[in-house]
């Protein structure tokens, strides 16, 4: 938590304002018992009208000061906090995104949400309740014991036992619930990685008539949510009662001593209602304090979340070089490339060399989990092999500048993601200078120009968040335009196709083959006729090459592929 206290570096002078002017007020309102002891003794004992009415005028003062002081610092802490949080936040979204998907894998996108959601907002809540209350609430509590012994001696000792079982209390509560408020946070973690599998899956749920078990799974992660919660709530809650008890008692014996002294001249009733006044003081701060202590405890334990996000580093380094050197006679060079994932046994990809020229089609094919979305993955440099070079245009991946590699680079991911806006928009990621023309262009490639005429707006047309209102073809043909309008050197479709008519298919490949650009292709699929006019075929199997050549080639000297070909054949023909 306090490597994240340099994003308030630039709000020095709100830090010391604000506990500065509630120091203030604290300060203004240890004056009013002693004020209200001078009416007592002095105003009312001489029934002088004339000075109460002066005391009254100087505790209405001491209000008005009081209450701008802490307007003032309440504006300062508020303002720190708010503006703290955001630069953190800010930074936690730009630090995930350099992250490279082996981290994200490993990290989970509930939790990231959870920590720049709920975390976020105990942070800023810890760090305007202590600017404003963590030196004003001991300031009160130790300068009421003080000003008790500025009075009687032997009255302020009866503070000082007070004050010893109260802090035992308080900071014995504290102790207890610091860790049972870090497992409700992870209990959060799992509530909200529920909500997010319900409803991104929703179709799914109902589909398979799932929606009673998921209620359950839902219900039964809430109740234990709830379990936590309230036991920790019980133990927060025993604050209260025992500073009550403890400090009524001390009242009582307050009281009964101040009558002795009293009726024996050494104390007057001002000075023992100053004392009482001084007791409920301490009641009232103990109070805030141990509750701003809890507050503290959630946000240093939401902060250790937040902090070991930033700890963790990007495992992709990125290169330096931001030029292109078109000289070598191959775009793409895979050479003897081993690829395993984070915290996996085996490897994904292993031994795979392939030399890919320009202008090239390259068809990926092999079984479920073969490792053909690895093979692309490593090309754009998503993940790092392991062992082994992979180079574009003769230089090694790593060299690049992501930014510079991935400009050459236009790939339709498997799944089709697509966000909330116009058609324009999302078509736009790929160039954000694409006039409507060039849109249009790549939208007239990908072969889904019949959805721009049947919407309504047509480029304007809004776009649900992730499509919802587009069927899965019409999701797939949009995200290949996205590429397309990029018109990069190294097009890869990634099963980018599976939700197309077989010929949309074949003319979208045509489209492609006559593009103007003359992109080099690698088209991953599971479809033997969406490959079999490659230039080369590679085949794939436990994430090993088993096969590379031409469709012909293939069918005579590699069996696995002849297996799927003669699987599909039949219904493809």
């Amino acid at each position: 938590m306090k490597k994240l206290l340099v994003y308030l570096k630039d709000y020095k002078a709100e830090c010391i304002l604000a506990p500065f002017f509630k120091m203030l007020e604290a300060l203004l309102e240890l004056f009013v018992p002693m004020v209200v002891a001078s009416i007592i003794d002095k105003g009312i004992g001489n029934n002088d009208v004339s000075y109460i009415i002066r005391m009254c005028l100087i505790l209405a003062g001491l209000a008005v000061f009081a209450l701008t002081g802490s307007l003032t610092a309440q504006y300062f802490s508020a303002k720190a906090a708010i503006n703290f949080t955001s630069k953190v936040r800010k930074s936690l979204f730009e630090h995930i995104q350099t992250l490279s998907y082996s981290e994200l894998d490993c990290i989970g996108t509930s939790t990231l949400i959870t920590r720049m959601t709920s975390d976020m907002n105990q942070i800023q809540n810890g760090v305007n309740m202590t600017l404003r209350l963590f030196l004003r609430s001991p300031f009160i509590v130790f300068g009421a014991m003080i000003m008790a012994f500025t009075i009687d001696t032997k009255s302020a000792l009866i503070f000082v036992g007070a004050i010893v079982l109260l802090s035992i209390v308080v900071f014995g509560i504290i102790v207890g619930c610091i860790p049972l408020y870090n497992k409700i946070q992870l209990q959060l973690d799992d509530i909200l990685d529920i909500t997010r599998d319900n409803l991104m899956g929703a179709r799914v749920i109902r589909a398979f008539c799932k929606e009673s078990s998921e209620s359950e799974q839902f219900r039964k992660s809430n109740l234990l949510l709830a379990k936590s919660q309230k036991f920790a709530g019980r133990i927060s809650a025993l604050m209260n009662p025992l500073t009550f008890i403890i400090i009524n008692f001390a009242i009582i014996i307050l009281i009964h001593t101040g009558a002795v002294q009293v009726n024996s001249g050494k104390l007057t009733q001002g000075e023992v209602v100053a004392l009482y006044n001084y007791m409920s003081q301490i009641l009232i701060e103990l109070i805030k304090l141990a509750n701003l202590i809890i507050t503290i405890t959630k946000a240093v334990a939401c902060g250790n979340r937040v902090q070991a996000v930033f700890e963790i580093h990007s495992s992709i380094t990125p290169g330096s070089r931001t030029d292109t050197d078109r000289s070598s006679q191959y775009i793409v060079e895979i050479k003897n490339a081993c690829l395993r994932y984070k915290d996996a046994a085996d490897y994904s990809l292993e031994n795979i060399d392939l030399s890919v020229r320009r202008g090239q089609t390259i068809g990926i094919i092999g079984g479920t989990g073969s490792g053909k979305t690895s093979l692309v993955n490593i090309i754009c440099r998503f993940y790092d092999v392991e062992q082994g070079d992979v180079m574009i245009n003769g230089q090694n991946v790593k060299d690049y500048d992501l930014h510079t590699l991935r400009n050459l680079i236009g790939i339709v991911p498997q799944k089709a993601v697509l966000f909330k806006g116009s058609i324009r928009d999302n078509i736009r990621w790929g160039n954000t200078n694409a006039t409507d023309d060039e849109i249009m262009q790549a939208i007239i490639s990908a072969q889904a120009e019949d959805i721009i005429k049947s919407k309504d707006g047509g480029l304007d047309c809004i776009i649900e968040q992730e499509g919802k209102n587009l069927s899965g073809g019409q999701r797939q043909r949009l995200t290949i335009a996205r590429a397309l309008v990029k018109k990069p050197e190294i097009l890869i479709l990634d099963d980018s196709s599976s939700a197309l008519d077989y010929a949309t298919d074949a003319k979208l490949r045509k489209a492609l083959r006559n593009a103007d650009y003359s992109p080099t292709v690698f088209i991953v699929s599971q479809r033997a006729v969406s490959i079999r006019h490659a230039d080369k075929i590679i085949v794939l199997d436990d994430g090993k090459s088993v096969g590379t050549g031409t469709h012909d080639q293939l069918l005579k000297s590699c069996k696995v592929y002849k297996e799927i070909y003669d699987s599909q054949f039949a219904k493809e023909a």
